[in-house]
């Protein structure tokens, strides 16, 4: 190979690169965020106090069913047929999706539940009502949460770590879990993984 071969070899890499940190930026400006209020933190724990959200609720047999019958209401599958902007972060637990949204998502017998946020502009009474009668909606919170946040791609090794210290931070200081620990992330699949928000939460008193 020579020199001039590997300079544009170089230069496709760090332009694709560069194209790949942009596009990160754009998703994650262009996003609606559910706000929250920091409340304290310590030992890389934030204590953050959530209003209360509108939220577009399925259970299904996985997480890819439930994504997609939630995905179908946003788009326009609902009473006013109106299209729903996504919000973030995703919550989950239990089996991972393979795109972030606003979800809430809890592991239970029947399979997986699951939310997706709407903007903070609905009001309970004027959101739109889902036409599947598998997906329903519900009023979420006010609530506390304990958030330990990390980096990278959030494979469930990596979750399931950083759930138990999340846990034993709150241990060591006293504080009582109110629920079970869930994952948030804030970021779509093509984010790269240097520019991820990856969350674990667990509801406290």
């Amino acid at each position: 190979m020579n020199r001039r071969t590997l300079y544009a070899g170089l230069g496709a890499i760090a332009g694709a690169l560069g194209l790949w940190t942009a596009w990160g930026l754009y998703v994650d400006y262009t996003t609606e965020r559910v706000q929250y209020d920091r409340v304290a933190h310590f030992d890389g724990i934030e204590l953050r106090r959530y209003p209360a959200t509108i939220a577009v609720t399925t259970t299904a047999s996985s997480g890819n069913e439930a994504f997609r019958r939630l995905f179908r209401y946003i788009s326009g599958t609902n009473t006013l047929g109106e299209t729903v902007s996504m919000t973030t972060p995703v919550a989950m637990t239990g089996e991972q999706i393979p795109m972030t949204a606003p979800v809430t998502s809890t592991q239970v017998p029947e399979g997986v539940t699951m939310s997706f946020y709407l903007p903070a502009d609905y009001d309970y009474d004027d959101a739109p009502e889902p036409t599947d009668p598998l997906v329903s909606l519900e009023l979420v919170g006010p609530r506390n949460l304990a958030v330990l946040e990390f980096s990278g791609w959030a494979r469930s090794a990596t979750v399931d770590e950083k759930e138990a210290e999340l846990l034993q931070t709150l241990e060591r200081h006293g504080i009582e879990p109110a629920g079970e620990p869930f994952f948030m992330g804030y970021d779509d699949p093509w984010t790269p993984p240097f520019m991820r928000r990856n969350e674990v939460a667990v509801p406290v008193s």
